[in-house]
């Protein structure tokens, strides 16, 4: 197949539509491109047998670019992590999480960050780019296909089942709004993907106009905000975009975040030894959050990009949830899940595991 014709995946069914209406064909031609991307995983134009031959003869100058993957890794705990390479040669990460009663998959929405943020691997990458819209549903049909897994949906014959997606991978998705939330419309509609919306979390550092851009999109997921720290002082030194927005214009972009009746907005706090994780933290972090329909998971500090930095001790941890417990604020311990294998939350890298311990302080 040729690469240098137009990038088929990652456009909504309205955009398919209009491209094939320029082709002089039947808006409903791109319909059926649409569905036999997103329903049954065909990935060439010449073998969708819906399609005219002389039709399929028409695109074929046209592509479909699934990520092809570079290496995986299987933690102790079962997590999987693939290394994904893209069309031009940029590799990202993302991170299939297997549950009890669940399975979620972790994706990235940039090659790389540019937020620095202190316990964060990602940033020692920098920012390369951003993730085009088919890059990012890429990864999902990539790991649907080759696990054999199906979109978790009230029909009694998918399963395996895929049954959450969050964009909590590589980069800020804030700042790849555009793109994300066109891989937010296609993931949702059920046309497409069918995942519902209820069951897609994005999280984000506090970028705040785009918060605000986020709450007016055409599908919003769940929101999570990785806090961290409960004064300004604290916060800008750990994740440094907070000198552009501090926690109470944070905060207050939160409070006028739509939500549905039983939806909350998840705050994640890493709990850090001696800097964020005092008593005072939590009863700060309890007046914080007061007008705010939240609740709070709280982290280890994963091995990576830490220096001095250390998570705290397990009962400081649990001190810290029973003082937000008592006051009603719902709080639950997340640990971390495929960490052997650099898969958890601030270690992707885009490196083998034996790699980044080579490279990682002692």
């Amino acid at each position: 197949m040729k690469k240098n014709g137009k990038e088929l995946l990652g456009l909504t069914a309205s955009e398919l539509a209009v491209f094939m209406t320029k082709l002089g064909e039947k808006p409903y031609r791109g319909h059926q491109i649409y569905h036999s991307l997103y329903r049954e995983f065909q990935f060439d134009l010449s073998t969708m047998t819906e399609l005219p031959k002389v039709l399929r003869k028409k695109l074929a100058n046209n592509k479909i670019s699934i990520p092809k993957l570079d290496s995986k890794q299987i933690a102790s705990d079962a997590t999987e992590k693939f290394l994904l390479q893209l069309e031009d040669g940029e590799k990202i990460e993302c991170v299939l999480i297997p549950e009890k009663n669940r399975q979620t998959l972790c994706i990235s929405t940039q090659v790389g960050c540019s937020l620095n943020c202190q316990f964060c691997l990602t940033a020692d990458i920098g920012l390369k780019r951003n993730l085009s819209s088919a890059e990012i549903v890429g990864q999902v049909l990539y790991v649907l296909f080759h696990k054999r897994l199906k979109i978790k949906s009230a029909g009694p014959t998918l399963h395996p089942k895929l049954s959450n997606i969050v964009f909590m991978g590589m980069g800020e998705p804030l700042q790849n709004l555009e793109n994300v939330t066109k891989s937010l419309i296609i993931l949702s509609d059920p046309e497409g993907m069918g995942m519902s919306p209820n069951k897609i979390t994005l999280s984000t550092v506090g970028l705040v106009p785009q918060i605000k851009k986020l709450a007016q999109s055409p599908v919003i997921p769940n929101l999570a905000i990785s806090l961290s720290a409960t004064t300004n002082i604290v916060r800008n030194q750990i994740i440094p975009i907070n000198r552009k927005y501090p926690i109470e214009q944070l905060l207050q972009a939160c409070n006028e975040f739509p939500l549905k009746a039983r939806q909350r907005i998840t705050f994640e706090y890493v709990l850090i030894d001696g800097v964020n994780d005092s008593d005072d933290d939590a009863r700060r972090l309890i007046k914080l959050l007061a007008r705010i329909k939240a609740k709070v998971n709280l982290l280890s500090l994963n091995k990576g990009k830490s220096g001095n930095l250390k998570s705290s001790s397990n009962d400081r941890i649990q001190c810290f949830r029973r003082i937000l417990v008592e006051k009603g604020v719902p709080t639950y311990i997340r640990r971390p899940r495929g960490s052997d294998i650099f898969a958890a939350c601030g270690q992707l890298h885009l490196a083998r595991q034996e790699n980044i311990f080579l490279a990682l302080p002692s």
